[in-house]
């Protein structure tokens, strides 16, 4: 494992709650890990004890195997090796491109510097862009600048803290794409933060979802939207509610029964005793329903929003339920009208229906709690995450590579 962070935890003075909690995640050389989360989640505290610019209280990171920060150590960030990119490109408007560039191998001879600036230039698309300054550049060329710039010096690990937030949407997703692209090229590892899961479905090759200090689930894109670990997870990505539904046994095949009707032959649904009576909550995303005028169950349109190929209809049961459904927009209904509606379910997300939403702990998947009895307190066996009971029993969590392979 090249980048290999352990039950790390940052707390700054004066704070009652740790600013980062128990993360524990890891990369191989050449991988691109994402950090997304809402604001204030701690991804951007953990990104600067990753570049030694935070101290550790807990824990430890490692970089090829070496401790660079834990309770008692510390390595400074010029010694780590590590390149950074900034949110606001941090670009010296009185450098040209070149200088710019240049700026962090500023010891090499003459002949070297420029042959490497020409180098990293061409790799992000920018070659021959030396005698440019920065205000003659578009944001997206300001952003490739930048990347060049951390690349020059060869660092062992980049790190991108929010590079295209400064950009309009359309040109966020093709960046990230370029960018992944070009990380590629240069064989780099990096480690990105974004609150935007387009930016980090295109770019990440394993993504972090952190809520409250804590890290939720480490896993690439497919898996954290069709077999997310905590509720948190489910709610942030992707479009989805929880309904609750009735696990039975019928002729050896477990059949889930919901408002939208029964659902069967679905791949890894739990047994019904992993649940009190058999009771959950299913997760329902939006394109698991699909609109069908002939099907019996009917529903509301409470809210449509048009995304062009399609509207998102947020839609009222009889029974009073939500659920919402992907719907292509030439079928344009007005709200208020009642339309047809199935579920399509490849294989069903089950959650204890004894873990509250609105719970700060992370409900596992299937919840570690015993049925019927309360959620358990962040930080203990029953309410800690998938990542760290798989660490504590040794065993390796979905998406978790093995701690002993290395780089």
């Amino acid at each position: 494992m090249f980048l290999e962070v352990s039950q790390l935890d940052v707390h700054y003075p004066g704070r009652p709650q740790a600013a980062v909690r128990g993360v524990s995640f890891g990369l191989h050389a050449g991988e691109i890990g994402v950090l997304i989360g809402p604001s204030g989640c701690g991804k951007t505290t953990l990104l600067r004890a990753v570049a030694g610019l935070e101290a550790v209280t807990a824990g430890e990171i490692r970089l090829s195997g070496a401790v660079v920060s834990s309770a008692t150590k510390t390595v400074a960030p010029e010694a780590r090796r590590i390149g950074m990119v900034f949110q606001d490109y941090a670009l010296f408007p009185h450098l040209d491109v070149g200088q710019n560039v240049g700026f962090g191998i500023h010891t090499l001879p003459k002949a070297q510097r420029a042959a490497r600036v020409a180098e990293v230039l061409e790799l992000v698309g920018l070659g021959g862009a030396e005698r440019r300054y920065p205000h003659e550049l578009s944001g997206g060329q300001q952003q490739r600048v930048a990347l060049a710039r951390a690349l020059a010096p060869r660092p062992q690990l980049l790190l991108l803290d929010e590079p295209f937030s400064n950009l309009d949407v359309d040109l966020r997703e093709r960046l990230a794409h370029e960018v992944r692209a070009i990380l590629k090229a240069a064989q780099a590892t990096a480690l990105f933060v974004t609150h935007d899961q387009l930016e980090a479905f295109a770019i990440g090759d394993a993504i972090g979802v952190m809520h409250e200090g804590q890290l939720h689930q480490w896993d690439d894109a497919y898996t954290l939207y069709h077999r997310p670990a905590s509720r948190f997870v489910a709610n942030f990505i992707g479009h989805g509610v929880f309904t609750p539904a009735t696990l039975r046994e019928v002729d050896h095949q477990v059949v889930v029964q919901t408002a939208l009707g029964e659902l069967t032959d679905m791949a890894e649904c739990p047994l019904p005793c992993a649940y009190a009576q058999g009771q959950c909550d299913v997760l329902l995303r939006a394109d698991d329903i699909v609109h069908d005028d002939d099907a019996p169950v009917k529903a509301e349109i409470v809210r449509k929003a048009f995304r062009g190929s399609e509207f998102l209809y947020t839609l009222r049961l009889a029974s009073g339920e939500t659920v919402l459904a992907h719907v292509p927009s030439h079928h344009d209904h007005k709200i208020g009208e009642w339309i047809g509606i199935r579920a399509q379910v490849d294989h069903v997300v089950t959650f204890n229906r004894a873990c509250p939403p609105d719970k700060r702990n992370m409900c596992d998947l299937p919840c570690a709690t015993p049925c019927g009895e309360p959620c358990g307190e962040p930080g203990t066996e029953n309410g800690e995450s998938p990542v760290a009971l798989a660490l504590k029993a040794g065993r390796p969590s979905p998406g978790w590579p093995p701690l002993t392979t290395a780089s």
